[in-house]
């Protein structure tokens, strides 16, 4: 098949500037073949190269004496004890899923899971942070159910729990959901696998399941903005197949015990080329490979569609030749392909052959290390304008307009689809904040959650970014967890705009202050740039996961209030309705600044909660909706009401930082508050629960009236 001649057409359609494609032809010293071309493109995009972020992710801390391995492998290692180590991540599958819902979402999860056992860990745990446009947008309906079926119909299959996350709705989604899937596993901290390839002349091996064309060029187009040819991209959305992921896991781990690995990479975004460059420039090696040994599933495939396709559940792997048949023998016992495609040679290259021609002969570190970095021009998000006068509104008809939206309803309707019980472990399911799972074996707990405020972060990125890690870090310390790392999701804009790249900067800045403050490293991440359409980014929105862990089910707070327990706020509460859910729901406002977030409080009202977890029944963080929804929502999961002595709506609604709401008995409330007055802790009743009503002040409402309301309004949004 004869090659398409290389134009600035071909060129700019691959995602390479002119400037860029001057580079290219500097470091090879020749016009490139077709081939070469695309694993340029590859290799130089965003999705891959990080050209735009870079710079400021090397600010973030990662490392401390609980970190193993931090950024730069499949996913981060952190020490648990006992010889263990959980090994975590968390990915964007944005574009494949908005135009692709069920596969993008799906094979976002299977993309997350093989990051993670690809590393010699068992996956233990998903989660997932979905952002959709308004329920009203004709799209809307059709990708929340497409995206929910996916990572249900995949992580199901697999055979692991989901057990946290979120969903969110705005107008800034309209045109460009987010999927953000999360995966943990278990290994024994002496066992982890790295992808670095060492050894000249060792045999490269491809394993899992065969190359086809779904996925051609899709990191590309990860990489790229939006536009009304976006019907046309549907070709490089992956297909996925849970089962056979879940042989390759198994086929794996076993292929791990024998000794027979040298290095491991997962094959992800822009598929054989990446994984094949990553392993050869961390080992300072060149790769040879020989695509005619490549197991395809379509006829007449292409050098340039089998080094681009991203085909899932694949692997790519440098082999100790000992134990060859030993390793081969395992994947045809899984019924999985096991081919030799090539081997590590001591040039500095990237030789692909195929039909006996040289396809692409390339210098392999400048795929890699020598991809284009930018520091591209920025500026500072304005300084929001002060919140003026809110129209009036009653406290209840307040409340109603949270629990009646979908942004702040039940959403049993999407966990309810995801098998959060499989393997038997999971102590604390989807809906009551952070999930928990046993380590087993052990009497460890592990608990999960992922956590942003996008209109925090628009308004003032550094306070947004900085939010983000102190909700995940309250979310894990009111399920009695030390919080211990954290995984950093940065989804933005077009970064040549120099206003979207300030969100970036001072999102990167924010979050490293608090990772700091609040020992809770960056060990992995992802980054998602052009998350645009017609030139209209989405709402900045780095999300944070985090993980956390118990050293018993002792020091568990996962109870329920009963009746007659006290009401009392950890915390300082001054009201701040900046950028709240109560503008957004109640008025259709987005207007002020985010809320301030005093990291030293933080820390301080985490350590006092968990240092005195034995006198709570039940706790959970205040943030979005403030005190009302938290407490509703508390109330409502135990199925009794709640009253709450101040009537005024920004005590009820207000947004303060650093604070929890905790249920207790009277005598143990009483010793709380003292034991707050001799740490500095501010410690407040503000109310009581039981009964059958919702008094906020000096108004009611009957409770199971407000629950029809709050468990029926996410289905009747995007039924």
């Amino acid at each position: 098949m004869t090659e398409p001649a290389i134009t600035p057409e071909l060129v700019a359609a691959h995602g390479l500037k002119p400037d860029e494609y001057e580079r290219l032809l500097g470091i090879i010293g020749r016009e490139p073949t077709f081939t070469e071309l695309g694993i340029f493109s590859a290799m130089w995009n965003e999705h891959c190269s990080y050209k735009s972020s870079k710079k400021w992710l090397r600010t973030l801390p990662t490392t401390g004496p609980q970190v193993i391995c931090g950024p730069g492998e499949n996913a981060g290692v952190v020490d648990i004890g006992d010889g263990q180590a959980v090994i975590f991540k968390m990915e964007s599958h944005n574009h494949p899923s908005y135009i692709e819902p069920h596969q993008g979402a799906a094979t976002g999860v299977g993309g997350i899971l093989r990051d993670v056992f690809t590393m010699g860990a068992r996956p233990i745990a998903a989660m997932n942070a979905l952002s959709f446009g308004v329920p009203e947008h004709p799209k809307t309906s059709y990708l929340v159910k497409g995206v929910v079926e996916g990572v249900g119909s995949y992580g199901n299959a697999f055979g692991v729990p989901t057990v946290g996350g979120e969903v969110r709705f705005h107008r800034s989604y309209n045109g460009n959901c987010l999927v953000n899937a999360f995966a943990a596993g278990l290994a024994d901290a002496d066992k982890i696998f790295y992808s670095v390839a060492s050894g000249v002349g060792m045999p490269v091996v491809y394993l899992g399941a065969k190359t086809g064309r779904d996925g051609v060029g899709g990191a590309t187009m990860a990489s790229a903005e939006f536009d009304d040819t976006i019907e046309e991209k549907r070709p490089t959305v992956q297909v996925g197949d849970p089962f056979t992921e879940k042989r390759l896991l198994e086929a794996c781990l076993e292929l791990m015990q024998t000794g027979a690995v040298i290095s491991i990479q997962d094959m992800g975004a822009a598929g054989l080329t990446c994984s094949a460059v990553e392993m050869g420039d961390k080992g300072k090696l060149g790769i040879k490979l020989q695509l005619d040994d490549v197991p395809q599933r379509e006829t007449n495939m292409t050098a340039y569609e089998m080094m681009l396709s991203e085909s899932q559940e694949r692997m790519l792997m440098v082999l100790n030749p000992e134990l060859e048949a030993v390793a081969r023998a395992i994947f045809v016992k899984w019924d999985l392909d096991f081919a030799i495609v090539g081997e590590t040679i001591p040039e500095d290259r990237f030789l692909i052959l195929h039909g006996n021609e040289v396809k692409a002969d390339l210098p392999l570190s400048k795929l890699a290390s020598s991809a284009p970095e930018y520091d591209r021009p920025w500026v500072e998000t304005p300084a929001a304008e002060p919140l003026g006068d809110l129209p009036s509104i009653g406290p209840i008809d307040a409340l109603r307009a949270l629990i009646g939206s979908p942004n702040y309803a039940h959403k049993a309707w999407v966990w309810e689809q995801y098998d959060s019980m499989v393997m038997a472990d999971t102590v604390r399911s989807p809906g009551l904040g952070a999930g928990v799972v046993r380590v087993h074996g052990t009497p460890k707990l592990l608990a999960f959650t992922s956590d942003v405020t996008p209109r925090y972060v628009k308004a003032n990125p550094v306070e947004g970014g900085k939010q983000a890690v102190a909700e995940a870090y309250r979310n894990l310390c009111a399920v009695g967890a030390r919080p211990l790392a954290s995984t950093d999701n940065l989804n933005f804009g077009n970064p040549e705009k120099p206003e979207i790249m300030g969100q970036l900067v001072g999102a990167i800045k924010g979050i490293g202050a608090a990772v700091a403050a609040l020992d809770m490293p960056i060990v992995s991440g992802n980054v998602s740039l052009y998350n645009e359409t017609d030139g209209a980014g989405i709402l900045p929105t780095p999300t944070i996961g985090a993980v956390g862990l118990l050293a018993s089910a002792d020091e568990l707070i996962a109870g329920l209030p009963q009746e007659g327990d006290f009401a009392l706020v950890i915390g300082h509460t001054l009201g701040h309705l900046g950028q709240s859910a109560l503008l957004a729901e109640a008025f259709g406002m987005e207007a002020g600044d985010a809320p301030p977030v005093n990291l030293k409080a933080e820390r301080k009202h985490g350590e006092f909660l968990r240092a005195n977890r034995k006198l709570l029944r039940a706790a959970t963080d205040l943030s979005d909706g403030g005190l009302a929804l938290a407490g509703f929502e508390m109330a409502e999961s135990a199925g009794i009401g709640l009253w709450l002595e101040s009537g005024s709506i920004a005590t009820l609604f207000g947004e303060d930082q650093a604070r929890y709401l905790v249920a207790c008995d009277v005598a143990d409330a009483v010793k709380l508050i003292a034991a707050g007055e001799k740490a500095g802790v501010p410690v407040a009743q503000v109310g009581q629960f039981g009964g059958a009503t919702l008094q906020l002040g000096s108004v009611s409402a009957p409770m199971d009236e407000l629950v029809i309301l709050y468990r029926s309004a996410f289905a009747a949004a995007v039924g």
